[in-house]
């Protein structure tokens, strides 16, 4: 990840709205949201520093995208506040946004090269086209995700693992701090989420926060340094392990898990099956 050190030595990840040194990396404070006239959060609270891995989790309707909205600035919230480093989403361009991938118009008629440079727009304002610099560092940004080879190939034609490395060079080349990520994962086979974690985790050590929705608890607890467990209320906010109680599930997805009590812990088994 050279890049990154490279970006932050040249750039000093500049920020368009400058960063109070003694706050928190990412705040969220008596957040209430409705959306289409429904209450979607209530008073959700929590902090999150620099650099760390974030899933947050929960069962369909649970608002995690909805949060993600809020903190990105694409969705206003009813009551409380999101703060970046002291300040309001609005304004920052160092958050990156990933929605899942069916809120995507994939026929859009752009390359993967074309999709990175939109991460360049923020630097250089939308009056002002492109340098052979910008173009540079896009595919410096392309090659560290690996897909070189593919920078010219129209978005339509990705695999849905190249589609999510693809939205990671962008925020690379955005110069993103915050990487949020909407159900990335789902439908990817064994070695392609593998591929997606290989860059995450070196994104996260070089100090870009990373916070991934996700169904999938065994991968949350695996993977991932902390674990929001939310629906529509904040049930719990720190290590899985910690956060994964039968309680807390219980009371997060109700009748749609089973948890069966084994020799080895208990055995959290979805079922999904008459979800809206």
């Amino acid at each position: 990840m050279k890049l990154i050190e490279r970006l932050r030595k040249s750039t000093g990840m500049a920020h368009n709205i400058p960063h109070l040194d003694n706050a928190p990396f990412l705040k969220v404070s008596e957040l209430n949201v409705r959306y289409d006239g429904r209450p979607a959060l209530y008073d959700i609270n929590f902090e999150v520093e620099a650099g760390q891995r974030v899933a947050v989790v929960g069962p369909n309707g649970a608002g995690k995208s909805t949060l993600f909205q809020v903190i990105a600035g694409v969705l206003p919230a009813s009551s409380g506040s999101v703060a970046i480093s002291g300040h309001q989403p609005s304004g920052h361009i160092c958050i990156a946004y990933v929605p899942q991938r069916n809120d995507v118009d994939w026929d859009f008629p752009v390359t993967i090269a074309d999709v990175v440079m939109m991460g360049r727009i923020g630097k250089l304002g939308l009056l002002r086209g492109p340098k052979e610099a910008d173009w540079k560092l896009v595919h410096e940004c392309i090659d560290m995700v690996g897909l070189t080879a593919l920078a010219g190939r129209q978005i339509n034609a990705l695999s849905g693992g190249q589609q999510q490395r693809m939205f990671i060079a962008q925020a690379v080349a955005q110069e993103a701090e915050l990487l949020m990520m909407d159900e990335p994962l789902s439908g990817l086979d064994a070695p392609s989420q593998e591929e997606v974690f290989d860059i995450l985790t070196q994104l996260s050590k070089r100090g870009v926060t990373v916070m991934i929705a996700t169904h999938d608890l065994g991968l949350a607890a695996a993977r991932f340094d902390q674990a929001m467990l939310l629906n529509q209320r904040l049930l719990g906010f720190g290590a899985p392990d910690e956060i994964f109680t039968e309680e807390r599930l219980r009371a997060a997805y109700g009748g749609h898990l089973q948890l069966i009590p084994t020799d080895e812990g208990v055995l959290v088994i979805g079922d999904n099956c008459c979800d809206d």
